[in-house]
């Protein structure tokens, strides 16, 4: 396995000090969020993808949920308090959180945004998303990735 290339997100949990693994699936093909798991040979309920969304008032959420689950909005707004809650549309992601479409991280966004983790985390040690660089996931522990973005749990999936 090659060294990893440090990646904005990593830099930043290097910052505060926060344990984490690098895992790098760059050179397997792999792009949904169930390949990526597979490729890695993890259990793809501790693969966590981030979801960028727009609420009714015009705020921006973030909410991290498991590669093969699907937000469930309604759910979403209540979390966020929110009358409701869309998902942002993929030209405005790179704008708004400096990620492209598969490589968005909820560490190190052009600014903080209302963030909520799906309750199941609870269930792990570890959890993986993405190092903010398609190709690269980072492995931490909930409560350590609570250090650097704080954020709710919530049950979000439908």
């Amino acid at each position: 396995m090659k060294k990893p290339e440090k990646t904005n997100v990593m830099r930043l949990l290097d910052q505060q000090g926060i344990p984490y693994a690098a895992h790098d699936y760059s050179d397997t093909g792999a792009v949904s969020g169930a390949e990526v798991a597979a490729a890695l040979g993890q259990d793809p309920e501790r693969v966590f993808k981030t979801l960028v969304t727009v609420g009714k008032s015009g705020r921006n959420y973030v909410f991290v949920i498991p590669v093969l689950q699907e937000l469930d909005l309604k759910k979403a707004a209540a979390a966020s308090g929110e009358k409701s809650i869309a998902m942002l549309k993929a030209k405005e992601l790179l704008p708004l959180t400096g990620y492209i479409h598969g490589g968005c991280s909820p560490i190190g966004m052009k600014k903080p945004f209302p963030t909520f983790l799906e309750e199941s985390a609870v269930l792990y040690d570890t959890i993986l998303f993405s190092a903010g660089k398609i190709g690269w996931q980072v492995e931490c522990a909930p409560d350590q990735l609570a250090r650097i973005v704080p954020y709710h749990y919530a049950d979000l999936c439908e």
